[in-house]
């Protein structure tokens, strides 16, 4: 028998309570992990990039994320100072509305 970590789902509502409205906005995930945390807001929101320098984790995240993560949800395994370096060459005029580090410190 698995161990069901928040089965009443306190931790979701928590969390959408801090965030707020996620509408329309484009959300960065410092330290995503498995993408356990991902999964709780992620359909609320437009678009999610989640990172973190654990490429197993991410391998993870990517392997187990539900079908409607294609669409807005990308995964990569890079700190943030590497990741900030690549994405501002890509896409220095777009910024993030919201940046989450849950556990990341």
């Amino acid at each position: 028998m698995g161990v069901s970590l928040d089965p009443e789902q306190n931790e979701t509502h928590a969390l959408l309570q801090i965030l707020g409205d996620l509408s329309g906005k484009r959300v960065l995930e410092i330290g995503c992990g498995d993408g356990r945390m991902t999964g709780r807001y992620a359909e609320k929101a437009a678009q999610v990039i989640g990172i973190d320098p654990d490429g197993d984790k991410i391998s993870q995240a990517i392997r187990t994320a539900p079908p409607y993560f294609q669409e807005r949800v990308s995964f990569y395994a890079d700190d943030l100072e590497g990741y900030a370096a690549k994405w501002q060459l890509v896409n220095p005029e777009e910024g993030f509305d919201l940046v989450i580090l849950a556990w990341s410190l």
